[in-house]
């Protein structure tokens, strides 16, 4: 009688589904042993709710309804492993229990493990290999075409999807019957097993309700409860790789990213083209000799096999940093930067020398600045930031430089407020935007407003007055002189006409009478190029200090102080919605009078 063949099979194909594939293309009845360390293993993985557990469960009830059938003889074998053994899997333990068994029994270990196999040959262990299966039934991609950005898959809705490019994207169902939680299960299992087996894939985050995955080119978050209230599947993909000259930047922009940049901020929304920018930008470094390394996590930038890419090294990026100190590449590309240590770790390694560029989520070019604030020494930013690039709809919307310098901030006069000041200019036009400094105890983020008028303008505003005056006896109107050679009057919607007169014939006589152009414009579009939303603003004035209460909602988000309709200044609140101002300042002297005149004082975004 021909002897049964006898399986020794280890965690690596039971948890992808190799060893059922493989089982179903015998013809003959073997022997399957699953050694117990196998069954602690996936037990060990399921209880800490990861992906793969729940996988390997599923395949072992698959063999439990084979031996039902009759198809195998299933058995299971030896002692169940210490904790301790179970949690060192990855260092070899299990593996070596696994071994063992296959050795004393005599049998073929099956494997999809190229360290196992490896070392079972050396062992004299008979060794069969399980390459992945080539079957998949359910696939992650069938849900993408070449427009389709990212794919939102979630039980009991409709699959939807982004579809288009960066900036210019619509939300779209994919097929008009919605998603069963069944579906989803086996389409996150096919990815887990992928990841798995792939070499060019992996699992960067399994933990109890969320697994993250890199498969190829797809970013790919899977959620279940208890993490979120039911199964969930959210994949990306990039849908475009663009070149540097792609972004056709002005000479003088890519003058400075190649000379002079070196502590770069690629900032926009979600969706804009970040991601995009930033692979280009490291394709173009690599491409002029440097060296370029990223760290990412997950890892999802899509460059070249000369860029090194890094991620959490031990779940840590302080750990990633340290070793780049170490390395100390030309250029370093740091993605998707959020948490307090990311920035840290960003200025830890740009002081040390190294040219970093950081990926920020922001929704204007100067919140990727503020981002720093409080995190970093107020001082330092400049060194640490010396550019930031903010990308709109795929392409370079704005350019913003940094430098530090002491002076009196822009609005105050008296020489004895001089202080560290950082300055925010529009690298193309090189016009100054904001001015970053430390007033009292806050630090204050200040729009540069427009220039006064020179005395001359004021003067000739004085007589323009006087003149529509003379021509308007009866009709209210104010007029305001926006350069010497152009003037607006504003007055009600009905008295326009009485202004303009007849096929224009009165304005026309003003303006030849005073040399000047005229616009006529409502009052309502005066009040519509004012703020439209009003926060009230509780005020205290202490002995030294007037301080400023906003709702704890607008804590650390810049806000504009108005008395009446005239703009004060900016300031950004702290945790508990304050800003306090010291009397003995500009700022604070102008709010005293506000006060005593009785003004109401209120906040806009």
């Amino acid at each position: 009688m021909r002897k049964m063949k006898v399986f020794v099979v280890d965690t690596s194909v039971i948890v992808d589904g190799r060893l059922t594939q493989y089982l179903d293309g015998i013809n003959e009845k073997v022997k399957v042993v699953i050694p117990e360390a196998v069954v602690a293993e996936i037990e060990h993985q399921a209880n800490e709710g990861k992906a793969i557990g729940h996988t390997g469960l599923e395949e072992l009830k698959k063999l439990r309804n084979l031996a039902e059938n009759e198809r195998i003889l299933l058995e299971f074998y030896g002692e169940r492993p210490d904790l301790w053994q179970i949690r060192r899997a990855k260092s070899g333990e299990i593996d070596h229990i696994i071994r063992e068994v296959a050795r004393e029994l005599n049998a073929t270990l099956i494997t999809g493990d190229q360290v196992q196999r490896d070392v079972a040959i050396a062992k004299g262990v008979e060794v069969i290999y399980l390459e992945a299966k080539k079957e998949i039934k359910h696939r992650l991609e069938d849900f993408f075409d070449e427009y389709t950005m990212s794919v939102h898959l979630k039980g009991g809705i409709m699959p939807l999807a982004k579809k288009g490019k960066p900036g210019q994207w619509r939300l779209v169902p994919i097929r008009d019957e919605a998603l069963v939680d069944e579906e989803l299960e086996k389409i996150a299992d096919d990815i887990v097993e992928r990841a798995r087996r792939d070499p060019e894939s992996f699992i960067e985050l399994d933990e109890p309700g969320a697994t993250v995955v890199q498969l190829r080119n797809y970013r790919i978050v899977i959620a279940k409860p208890p993490f979120a209230d039911r199964i969930e599947i959210t994949a990306v993909r990039p849908i475009t790789k663009l070149s540097i000259e792609d972004y056709d930047l002005p000479e003088k922009l890519l003058e400075r990213l190649t000379d002079k940049a070196e502590g770069i901020i690629i900032a926009g929304a979600p969706g804009e083209g970040k991601t995009t920018f930033a692979q280009a930008l490291a394709e173009y470094y690599a491409s002029t000799g440097k060296i370029v390394k990223t760290m990412e996590k997950p890892r999802d930038l899509q460059v070249s096999e000369e860029i090194t890419q890094y991620t959490a090294l031990g779940g840590r990026m302080e750990k990633t940093g340290d070793v780049l100190l170490l390395v100390r590449p030309d250029y370093t590309i740091f993605d998707e930067m959020r948490k307090t240590s990311d920035f840290k770790i960003y200025a830890d390694l740009r002081l040390a020398g190294v040219g970093m560029v950081g990926v920020v989520h922001a929704t204007k070019p100067i919140d990727a600045v503020q981002r720093f604030i409080g995190r970093v020494e107020l001082g330092m930013i400049p060194q640490i930031v010396d550019t930031v690039i903010f990308i709109k709809a795929g392409n370079v919307d704005k350019v913003l430089t940094l430098e530090y310098k002491v002076k009196v901030p822009t609005g105050m006069t008296e020489e004895d407020l001089a202080r560290p000041v950082i300055e925010v200019r529009d690298f193309m036009t090189d016009e100054l935007e904001y001015e970053i400094y430390t007033y009292g105890e806050e630090i204050s983020v200040v729009p540069v407003k427009k220039k006064e008028k020179p005395p001359a303008m004021k003067l000739a505003e004085k007589r323009l007055k006087q003149e529509i005056k003379k021509f308007l006896p009866d009709v209210y109107a104010e007029v305001e002189l926006a350069s010497p050679h152009k003037a607006i009057i504003y007055a009600d919607e009905f008295d326009i006409p009485t202004i303009i007169g007849k096929k224009g014939k009165r304005i026309t006589e003003i303006e030849k009478k005073l040399g000047i152009s005229i616009d006529v414009r409502s009052f309502d579009e005066k009040m519509a190029e004012m703020p439209t939303e009003r926060i009230s603003v509780q005020i205290e004035e202490k002995k030294k200090q007037i301080v400023l209460t906003v709702s704890p909602d607008f804590a650390k988000k810049p806000l504009k102080f108005f008395a009446d309709e005239q703009y004060i200044f900016t300031a950004t609140p702290s945790r508990k919605g304050l800003v306090k101002v010291n009397k003995n300042t500009p700022i604070g002297r102008e709010l005293k009078r506000v006060l005593e005149a009785g003004i109401e004082i209120w906040a806009s975004p």
